[in-house]
């Protein structure tokens, strides 16, 4: 930690009466923690002025008060989109008083605020607030065995070249199109990438590539099948599977519940907006008959299980979950 270069009024008297009594300034600076040349400039000061303070400093005076740099901040903090320019004109026309753009931007530095590229969220209305108010309510006071029965899971597409706009380039004035200025992109953004994947406090699913579209019958016999089945079944006979609601993703699992069993308490997609569900796994037999999957066109409500299971009359219960706002690319 590098030593102090300033000494209050209290300090300064200390000092002087040490170097008064004798002690070197060497051994004053380290009792009071600051630099040997702070004790020097003292000393000299002393002898000069025989005055311990120091003197006024001149200078250009400052354009606005301290209510103005209030104003100057709260300003920003409750408009954070405006810039130095729009909080300059209200601050003339509210106080009179004239600054430049820059003056603005050094007040804002030194309450700590300085301009950052926003981060990008998911547009909420009402509906979808409540919904997340309500299920964190509900959810509040789980333990960590209950969150350790869910298994998450997600699909995410990947841009392989975003014209995110972060890359910068280091060029002078005229040499916009020179060689090494320009970065070279594919037209409509070189193609993307989709990967699935689920996690749990207990394990992880292999990544899944998704080539092409990803519809309902596909999310049953190349995901649901070999994938959350065998994760869901490690997991317990309380586990909880939860997805975003993806139409797809919805429709297929709506086939986990087992043909004969009661309505469902609430289905995600009757839920206001693109809002995710969660789908109660309960307790699977060791023996039984396997039922094949159907699709989403056929309309039935066959259980799909994995050979040699059978669910349980209470395998799947369906309810809003609306945790996580749905991901695009």
């Amino acid at each position: 930690m590098p030593p102090r270069r300033k000494l209050s009024d209290l300090d300064r008297g200390r000092a002087i009466g040490w170097l008064q009594d004798g002690v070197a300034a060497r051994q004053v600076a380290q009792r009071l923690a600051v630099a040997p040349s702070v004790i020097i400039r003292l000393k000299q000061r002393f002898h000069a002025t025989g005055r311990v303070q120091e003197r006024q400093r001149s200078g250009r005076p400052r354009v606005t008060t301290q209510r103005e740099d209030r104003f100057i901040q709260r300003q920003a903090m409750q408009q954070r989109m405006a810039t130095a320019n729009n909080i300059r004109q209200r601050l003339q026309a509210t106080t009179n008083t004239v600054v430049s753009g820059q003056t603005i931007r050094n007040r804002l530095h030194n309450f700590g605020l300085r301009t950052r590229r926003p981060v990008r969220g998911t547009t909420l209305t009402a509906n979808h607030r409540a919904a997340r108010r309500a299920w964190c309510t509900q959810h509040v006071r789980w333990q960590r065995q209950q969150w350790a029965q869910v298994l998450f899971t997600d699909e995410s597409r990947f841009c392989l070249e975003p014209a995110d706009g972060r890359i910068r380039v280091w060029r002078r004035r005229g040499e916009r199109f020179a060689e090494g200025a320009v970065r070279e992109r594919q037209r409509f953004g070189g193609g993307s990438v989709m990967v699935w994947g689920g996690i749990s406090t207990r394990l992880r699913t292999p990544l899944y590539h998704v080539v092409g579209n990803l519809t309902g019958v596909r999310y049953q016999n190349e995901i649901l099948q070999p994938l959350v089945v065998p994760a869901l079944q490690a997991i317990g006979p309380r586990a909880i599977l939860q997805d975003d609601n993806a139409p797809p993703l919805l429709c297929s699992c709506k086939h986990l519940h087992p043909a004969g069993q009661g309505q469902q308490d609430a289905v995600a997609s009757q839920q206001p907006g693109p809002e995710p569900h969660r789908a109660h796994v309960g307790r699977a037999l060791s023996s039984g008959t396997a039922t094949s999957p159907s699709s989403c066109q056929s309309g039935s409500t066959a259980a799909m299980a994995p050979a040699g299971v059978e669910w349980s009359s209470q395998s799947i219960h369906m309810q809003p979950d609306p945790l996580h706002a749905p991901t695009m690319c």
